[in-house]
């Protein structure tokens, strides 16, 4: 790891997608008018496949060497050289990020595809294609960034392309509010990033060890134990400050209120925000210091049980949603709670290998959402659908297939990653029964909620109006194709993943040079058929209750909703109530706030400086009346008197010398009387 294998071709797998990105952003507009959307399509679809290539390569190229050689990295210059703090601009493949590569340029080229028939007959076609390929740009730096700085900037790069992309139809109020929400929610999320980040370089500089480089700070990660600031482990701290960046980007308590609302944007926003890029962001950034996090136990248990609580939370609220959208996007607030889940029992290589599952079944998910979305002319509510499965055959499969994986079912992609978690969290010197138990209700519910709207879309009597109904069909094989390939990475991508009764993960040995097993502990093949089982049984359980309530009808969802005089069903309905408390204390409380500071100003602020200003008006007036009575009435008396005094003494000057004789004779006679009468 000291000596990384150097390449020049790492960069084009983040420049790719940058170029067509830069091509549609800035000549899209005349591009589309002369060529059409094809030529758009291709500029934006075909970087992202050829990245997809180099990906495969770079991953090809590190199996091929020893476990302990395969890190690349490819130096571009020197970015930042500080005083101590020196950071490169370059980019670092090892097992870890040759599997977010792979994820990000895969499944997010299928996106890419599938939105070229999607968005067909949107007007700012060459716009949306030029933030999507500047997203994926963005996610590729995260992922293959040298050091946490440069990672900082591909965080910051999906921040703002997720506003721009939720908001994309920003003309309606709600698509921009979205995209605001979406934005300041990350913002306070990433400030808790940068004091973590700033807290480590700071303590690393303080030991002479000033860096940021990755694999610099996991070989002087032992120097911060036992350094503590205000009372608090630096580790710990670190660690809790950097995980409140990954609960803005990866949607945990309390800052998930973001990604549903994100269901505004198009459709293939949604897939790539919630499958292949910004939302596991979070999860890869745990993973890539997993050496500093599995030194803070007490920031793993809280990861382990925020993790748990998000799971168990956004499960609840699916069961109650009505668009078909939103479902999912609980959904995938619920898996991320289980990534973190086996982030916090320090199952790194299990909750990446759950993020790469998800990525496929979510994105099909996603997709076929989409399909039907558009067969629909729009229309989200699942109550005004139904019956769909013969009219869009290649979309009613692949749905299938992906709510099989989502739900746990055996032998399907999801089933190995979300078991291999549970299993973790019951027996990690980290986790608990109880964490084991909240994920597995969480299951149940999963389950549940996802048949709920698999029956509710594709099953019994088509509930649209008579022309939706007419116009029902398939979607354009642009469309279809990216379903089916995502479908057939739900059902095997799993395998590489093997329990260890059945053989063991080949994945988590994938990531050994990066991630090394921790705090899981031998226990017996009995007992994890046993834990198998019971989640086996309670996702079945869960399928079921879905299937005599929305299939057969054989008792009413609303006898459910009227329990507890539907209290729960108030709670889960309105999520919590989260928007709504999250609205009077902090965009209430903001704008109370800011109207005091508005008072304040008004007659604090600007009473001082209007006082001042008729205090300073006042002292000039009676300044004034000074200088004009008292200043100029002395200057202009003198004046005066000087004027009539020269007056009188300018009579004398007659010209008559006999005149003068007598004034001098009188003269000379006064004085001659003055000196005989005072000086004699």
């Amino acid at each position: 790891m000291d000596h990384p294998i150097q390449t020049d071709y790492l960069r084009w797998i983040v420049f790719l997608p940058l170029i067509g990105a830069i091509i549609n952003g800035l000549l899209g507009s005349a591009i589309q008018k002369r060529m059409g959307k094809g030529a758009i399509s291709f500029i934006a679809c075909a970087p992202v496949i050829l990245a997809f290539g180099l990906s495969v390569y770079a991953f090809l190229t590190l199996k091929g060497f020893a476990a302990e050689q395969r890190f690349l990295i490819d130096r571009l210059y020197t970015w930042i050289n500080l005083g101590s703090l020196k950071v490169d601009m370059a980019f670092w493949v090892d097992p870890l990020s040759a599997v977010m590569i792979l994820v990000v340029t895969g499944v997010g080229g299928l996106i890419h595809i599938y939105a070229t028939g999607y968005m067909h007959e949107d007007k700012a076609f060459w716009r949306f294609f030029a933030f999507l390929n500047l997203f994926t740009a963005a996610m590729l730096i995260l992922v293959t960034a040298d050091n946490l700085l440069l990672m900082f900037v591909g965080w910051e790069g999906v921040g703002l392309c997720s506003y721009a992309l939720i908001g994309f139809w920003y003309q309606d109020h709600n698509n921009a509010r979205a995209g605001n929400k979406a934005f300041i929610v990350n913002r306070v999320g990433d400030f808790g990033f940068m004091l973590g980040m700033f807290l480590l370089f700071w303590s690393f500089d303080a030991q002479g060890h000033g860096t940021l480089t990755f694999r610099e700070m996991a070989k002087w990660a032992s120097t911060l134990q036992g350094q503590q600031l205000w009372g608090i482990s630096v580790i710990t701290l670190a660690t809790l400050l950097l995980f409140v960046g990954a609960t803005g980007k990866s949607a945990q308590i309390p800052l998930h209120v973001w990604l549903p609302d994100a269901m505004a944007g198009p459709t293939p926003v949604s897939a790539l925000i919630h499958a292949a890029t910004m939302v596991t962001a979070g999860v890869y950034m745990t993973a890539r210091l997993n050496f500093f996090f599995s030194t803070a136990p007490e920031t793993l248990h809280v990861i382990a049980w925020i993790g748990a609580g998000t799971a168990l939370m956004a499960a609840t609220i699916a069961l109650t949603q009505t668009d078909i959208k939103r479902v999912l996007a609980y959904s995938t607030v619920s898996q991320l709670g289980y990534m973190f889940i086996g982030v916090g029992v320090a199952g790194y290589a299990a909750a990446i290998f759950h993020l790469m599952t998800h990525a496929f079944f979510k994105a099909c998910l996603f997709l076929g959402a989409g399909s039907v979305i558009h067969a629909m002319h729009h229309e989200q509510d699942m109550r005004k659908m139904g019956g769909l499965k013969d009219s869009m055959p290649y979309t009613f499969w692949t749905f299938a297939i992906s709510v099989l994986a989502i739900a746990g079912t055996p032998f399907f992609s999801g089933f190995f990653s979300k078991d291999e978690i549970l299993w973790l969290a019951f027996t990690s010197e980290h986790g608990s029964p109880m964490l084991w138990l909240l994920g597995v209700l969480g299951a149940g519910m999963t389950a549940f909620y996802m048949f709920r709207q698999f029956f509710m879309v594709f099953f019994g009597e088509c509930r649209a109006d008579h022309h939706t109904q007419e116009h029902l069909h398939e979607s354009p094989k642009v469309m279809t194709l990216p379903l089916v390939v995502l479908a057939i990475g739900a059902v095997f991508a799993g395998y590489v993943g093997l329990p260890t009764v059945f053989g063991g993960s080949q994945f988590a040995r994938w990531l050994e040079p990066v991630i090394a097993a921790h705090g899981e502990e031998h226990a017996s093949h009995a007992l994890e058929l046993g834990l198998m089982a019971v989640s086996i049984m309670v996702a079945a359980f869960g399928f079921f209750i879905a299937y005599l309530m929305y299939y057969r009808a054989a008792f009413s969802p609303e006898r459910f909703a009227g329990l507890a005089g539907g209290f729960f069903y108030r709670l889960f309905d309105r999520k919590y109530y989260f928007d709504e408390i999250y609205q009077v204390i902090f965009v209430n409380g903001a704008l109370l706030l800011a109207r005091l500071g508005s008072l304040f100003d008004q007659y604090v602020i600007d009473g001082i400086v209007d006082g001042s200003a008729s205090l300073t008006r006042f002292v000039s007036w009676l300044n004034g009346l000074f200088d004009n009575y008292i200043i100029d009435g002395i200057v202009n008396a003198i004046a005066n008197i000087t004027f009539g005094a020269g007056n009188q003494f300018r009579r004398v000057q007659t010209g008559n010398i006999n005149s003068y004789l007598y004034g001098i004779l009188i003269a000379v006679v006064l004085a001659i009387i003055v000196k005989l009468r005072y000086w004699s």
